[in-house]
């Protein structure tokens, strides 16, 4: 029935809704990015000239379009105070594509349509570049190319799978090409990168307020893709370092001062390690976090800076041991590491910054304050050096959460909407939460009893099962940690999460999100599924994604090149695009021949004619050729026009033979007498 009333459209009105549907396509990718009110408008134009196609009605007046183009650029600049830039241009290129489908008079403005779109298809890689995204993108180049085809078909009723068929062989004949150009296009930074990524918010930020880390177990997403070159370190020393949080208003974790942190960079050395170190390579994914989150515990002083010229990007060692950016990391990155997982840190450490480490809001959380304080006066810690009295106390708390029916949940439900003392709810009375609960209770309350503390967030753990030789750290395994001073040992790491949920830390198990209808019904499959799709992904990154400079030297030291450089490269490059150029006049000029009998039997005889100074109608057949000889050329063109004439026996004569080449050439050269 679809089908019917299909081919009953016109030719103007089924290539109409082919192309809107190709424009949908083009611009789906880019609803999520656009302003509300830009995504509505634009469908709006859509359905409209669908409308119109549908009804046979008229085209709207030029003043209509002006009108609403001012419109859209009004709002434009209303939302964004700009019409220049990623957002405003992506903005304003969608909906004028969207306005130039209602001038569609001529073909000139069907052509700016498509190239409208080719534009647009290639915005979609400044939001993502993952496998989905290419996909989608070659299929919305395929629908465009054959609606280009179908603008150059004006007679007859052609079939849209013809034109389909056709734009498939143009693509194909331009992937070579492509990939060729890709191998060997030089990577010149700044204008060869990554574009920036919107995906991949982790919820880890320069503050943690007291309950929200729950919002991240529904992001099952990877953070992260390590491959170790060595030894996998053991489970509970697979801590990724993140944002450290210092200070504390009753409800909210905070970084510290950012001028603060700067001049505590000068003269210090935090870090102590020892032993070999482990070596791993990290592919990490846009986190959107201006921290660089290394496995504990790289061997740099503070103050070091990193460059990272994959994306143009320096971070620095801060005074916390974490990796400071500049800004928020949107790029994916490559890159390799060493981490020692025997190290100290903070041994040297003045009353300034313990001060700063033993701050607690005025009047806040009384009650778990006060029994911080009991415990840590009673007599089994009272008369212990300060050293051993920390860690004592510290293995007290510990102790306390074992034995006392605390419960690791995700669901733990609100904190703080009675009493403003959230850590007096959590420790006293209902003892439900996940890490970020347990991290910031112990931190109070070691404070509380005159230890300098701070929380770590971060990542800990990755998948039980490596994919494609990559262990995998999701979203979902992020984590939060604390840390408490021991003078004369530093900072030493202390996870409560571990003494209620050992699973948790011990076996890196990230956060369980609730599953979706496949997990449910078949958890085996649904995993299946996921890592197969995930393996496939990681190739893409590793192979297409990561490629760089260094992996084209890499080729060109294979094709023969014995110091590749941007000369031996550019080099290569010409080479294939003369190779290409070659090709293509030797595909042009047999392509200009032809290719069945007869045809090739005309180009010889008029080829010998024409050498012979006769040149006939290409038009006309064998018998009309040899009356023109003989009108023209008398006797000594009788020997040719007789062989012509046999010749056209024998096309259509059952018993006529065809006549010898040998005979032609000798009449054509009388001809020339």
């Amino acid at each position: 029935m679809i089908s019917a009333w299909w081919s009953r459209l016109p030719r103007d009105a089924r290539d109409s809704f082919f192309l809107l549907a190709v424009i949908t396509a083009v611009m789906a990718p880019h609803a999520g990015h656009l302003p509300l009110w830009a995504t509505g408008l634009t469908a709006l134009v859509l359905l409209w000239r669908a409308q119109i196609a549908w009804r046979q009605r008229p085209l709207p007046s030029r003043w209509w379009l002006l009108g609403i183009a001012l419109v859209y650029a009004l709002m434009t600049w209303l939302t964004f105070r700009t019409l220049v830039g990623r957002e405003a241009g992506i903005t304003l290129l969608t909906v004028l594509m969207a306005l130039k489908t209602l001038e569609l008079r001529a073909r000139r403005d069907a052509f700016v349509v498509f190239f409208l779109g080719f534009f647009l298809v290639l915005t979609q890689f400044l939001y993502s570049q993952s496998l989905l995204t290419a996909i989608g993108a070659l299929l919305s180049l395929w629908g465009l190319l054959a609606a280009v085809v179908l603008a150059q078909m004006p007679t007859g009723v052609p079939s849209i799978a013809i034109a389909a068929r056709r734009a498939a062989g143009t693509t194909a004949l331009g992937l070579p090409v492509m990939v060729l150009l890709f191998v060997l296009f030089p990577r010149i930074a700044p204008l060869w990168g990554v574009p920036t990524e919107s995906i991949g918010k982790t919820g880890l930020s320069n503050q943690l307020e007291f309950g929200a880390m729950n919002e991240i177990a529904n992001d099952d997403s990877i953070a992260m893709r390590l491959k170790f070159d060595g030894p996998v370190p053991p489970p509970d020393q697979r801590y990724f370092r993140g944002p450290v949080l210092t200070r504390f208003d009753g409800k909210t974790w905070r970084a510290p001062d950012l001028h603060l942190s700067q001049s505590w960079l000068r003269g210090r050395d935090e870090i102590v390690t020892a032993g070999p170190a482990l070596r791993y390579e990290m592919t990490l994914e846009p986190l959107r976090i201006p921290v660089l989150p290394l496995l504990e515990m790289s061997a740099e002083r503070v103050g070091t800076e990193l460059r990272l010229p994959q994306i143009d990007l320096a971070v620095v060692r801060g005074p916390e041991l974490q990796w400071l950016s500049p800004r928020p990391i949107t790029e994916r990155l490559r890159m390799q590491a060493s981490a020692h997982l025997d190290w100290q840190a903070g041994l040297q450490r003045n009353r300034l910054h313990q001060a700063r480490d033993l701050e607690l809001p005025p009047g806040g959380n009384p009650r778990a304050v006060g029994w911080a304080r009991e415990l840590a006066a009673q007599p089994q810690f009272a008369n212990l050096e300060a050293g051993p009295r920390a860690q004592a106390l510290a293995a007290a708390l510990l102790d306390h959460v074992r034995r006392n029916d605390f419960t690791y949940t995700l669901v733990p439900g609100r904190y703080g909407e009675e009493t403003p003392h959230v850590i007096d709810e959590f420790w006293l009375d209902r003892r439900l939460g996940f890490c970020e609960h347990f991290a910031s209770a112990f931190v109070v309350l070691m404070r509380a009893m005159g230890v300098p503390a701070r929380i770590v967030t971060g990542f800990q753990g990755w998948d039980a099962e490596p994919q494609d030789g990559y262990y995998v750290v999701r979203n979902a395994n992020a984590h939060a940690w604390a840390e408490f001073w021991v003078e004369g040992r530093g900072w030493v790491r202390s996870d409560p999460t571990a003494a209620v949920a050992p699973n948790r830390v011990i076996q890196g198990l990230a956060l369980q999100p609730q599953p979706g209808v496949i997990g449910q019904l078949n958890p085996t499959l649904w995993r299946a599924i996921r890592s197969g799709w995930e393996t496939i992904n990681n190739r893409w990154q590793q192979l297409v994604l990561n490629y760089s400079r260094e992996n084209q030297f890499d080729l060109m030291k294979k094709m023969g090149f014995e110091r590749p450089d941007w000369t031996a490269l550019g080099q290569a490059l010409a080479g294939v695009i003369l190779a290409f150029a070659l090709l293509g006049m030797a595909w042009i000029r047999w392509s200009s021949r032809p290719h069945d009998a007869w045809s090739r039997q005309r180009a010889r005889i008029l080829a010998a004619l024409s050498r012979a100074g006769v040149n006939l109608p290409v038009h006309e057949g064998p018998a009309s050729w040899a009356r023109t000889l003989r009108r023209q050329h008398g006797q000594k063109a009788e020997p040719a026009a007789q062989w012509l004439e046999k010749l056209e026996r024998s096309r259509y004569a059952a018993d006529a033979a065809m006549p010898t080449w040998r005979e032609f050439h000798l009449a054509a050269r009388m001809l020339r007498t």
